[in-house]
């Protein structure tokens, strides 16, 4: 479905990302792990043109994307659920989510009915919902888009236990519908309950990668590459 290949990028002069090497099946739900800083955030704004790179390789479905324009990247499959959420503030709820909205599985009555609190909150404008609230909008508008892969980055950053819960109960459903799923998250712990694959990343470097299994078999690997 989704495949980098020796990914590089940098911000001017400073290089950020040395050779990303990532690849996520249909179905198949992959986590992108490291310590802040250390190049996540930066592979998926590559991948999605938001920053071109410099050198490797970006396929979608087969085809060659690398460095194609933002709404390509959309067109070809990729749905993104952005860091800090960026609802759309001057738009309801539930104009949110017709803004992005394409044909396919995902309709406006199936985001409600995975996020009931939606739908209690349609008429209010993006600013007015909570942090949990809007992190449910922006999962619901990428999945309007009906994509092939979501994208999450930092899936439950500064959110409540409760909220984080909702979140993950989500994806896993997401998981058992048949989505293929990358997801930037630091709780290890919840995304070895329903992630298939895992990829740490440290100064820009693929340093270690494995299945759930592997993770917990090698406690190691959280210690040296997670942990702050």
């Amino acid at each position: 479905m989704l495949s980098v290949e020796g990914l590089e990028a940098a911000y001017g002069h400073s290089r950020i990302l040395f050779g990303i090497d990532l690849h996520v099946g249909e179905g198949e739900c992959v986590t992108l792990l490291g310590r802040n800083g250390m190049g996540k955030t930066t592979t998926i704004k590559s991948i999605f043109g938001m920053l071109k790179p410099r050198a490797g390789r970006v396929t979608i479905g087969g085809t060659d994307l690398t460095g194609a324009d933002p709404h390509k990247i959309a067109q070809a499959g990729l749905g993104l659920v952005p860091e800090g959420r960026q609802v759309f503030p001057t738009l309801t709820t539930e104009e949110n989510l017709r803004a992005t909205a394409r044909p396919g599985k995902w309709t406006l009555d199936k985001v409600y009915e995975l996020f009931p609190r939606l739908k209690e909150r349609r008429r209010n404008m993006g600013t007015q919902l909570s942090g949990g609230e809007q992190q449910m909008l922006a999962i619901g508008r990428a999945l309007m888009t009906n994509p092939r892969l979501v994208v999450l980055d930092e899936a439950t950053e500064g959110l409540a236990p409760l909220i984080r819960a909702d979140i993950w109960s989500c994806l896993t459903r997401l998981k058992s519908e048949g989505e293929a799923i990358l997801v930037i998250d630091k709780n290890v712990d919840a995304l070895t309950k329903f992630a298939d694959r895992h990829v740490v990343v440290e100064k820009g470097r693929v340093v270690w990668t494995g299945t759930t299994a592997d993770i917990l078999a090698t406690p190691e690997v959280k210690n040296r590459f997670l942990h702050v």
